[in-house]
């Protein structure tokens, strides 16, 4: 449970396809869980977008599919806006104003890198969509995970024959939309620095884990009491 008067946190995770969102995301979580640098341990909500809802998942379901891809990027991030106000009203909002860490898979940025920049929707649609939809909850710290994508999608086609499924609507995008997507989060980190931190995701996942963990002691030194206990 949440630490009584203790604000809530939002961190969310970005990056290309086969970054090792989900895995660092459970890593975090975990070891703010555990009570990070012998601080007392934290609600830690995790959570992903699209999804995290019901009504989220279905609308995650339908757009991986490939169903909104038809229409165009316009309505792919009608679509991510709706599971998005869905999430924020249902899980994530309730969950800040409790005192919770709230740990997201994707979120903003991530409309910003797929249908803004390699999917071609301009800026100043999904800036307003974003200022109606998000309004002021914005994250604290935004994780990149920095990857090429050569390795990333060579990573999600394991992931995938591992679960016996093929690619879903992004993954099968050619490899010139998943450079677009890295540039893109990578200008993102450079438009924002004081939000956003970039993570060499190409180490193992122990590697990467470490550096997360110094990444949030310094930055958000008050969840885990400071950076020299964050290794």
């Amino acid at each position: 449970m949440a630490e009584a008067g203790l604000p809530g946190c939002f961190i969310t995770f970005e990056g290309g396809e086969g970054a090792g969102k989900s895995t660092q995301i459970a890593r975090l979580a975990a070891w703010l869980r555990a009570g990070a640098a012998g601080l007392s341990p934290r609600e830690v909500v995790t959570t992903r977008e699209p999804g995290g809802t019901p009504r989220a998942e279905r609308i995650r379901a339908a757009v991986l599919s490939g169903a909104g891809k038809p229409y165009g990027p316009f309505a792919e991030a009608l679509l991510f806006a709706a599971a998005r106000l869905d999430h924020l009203t249902t899980l994530i909002r309730p969950g800040l104003a409790r005192g919770a860490i709230v740990l997201c898979d994707r979120f903003s940025d991530s409309t910003r890198a797929y249908q803004g920049a390699a999917g071609g929707l301009d800026a100043e649609t999904l800036a307003a969509l974003e200022r109606v939809v998000v309004g002021a909850t914005r994250p604290d710290l935004t994780l990149i995970l920095d990857l090429a994508p050569e390795i990333g999608l060579s990573r999600a086609r394991q992931r995938d024959r591992a679960a016996s499924r093929g690619p879903d609507r992004f993954e099968a995008e050619a490899l010139g939309f998943h450079q677009r997507l890295r540039t893109a989060f990578l200008a993102i980190a450079a438009a924002e620095p004081a939000r956003c931190a970039v993570i060499d995701a190409q180490g193992s996942p122990e590697a990467v884990a470490q550096a997360v963990r110094a990444t949030v002691a310094t930055r958000l030194p008050h969840l885990v009491g400071g950076a020299s206990d964050a290794a």
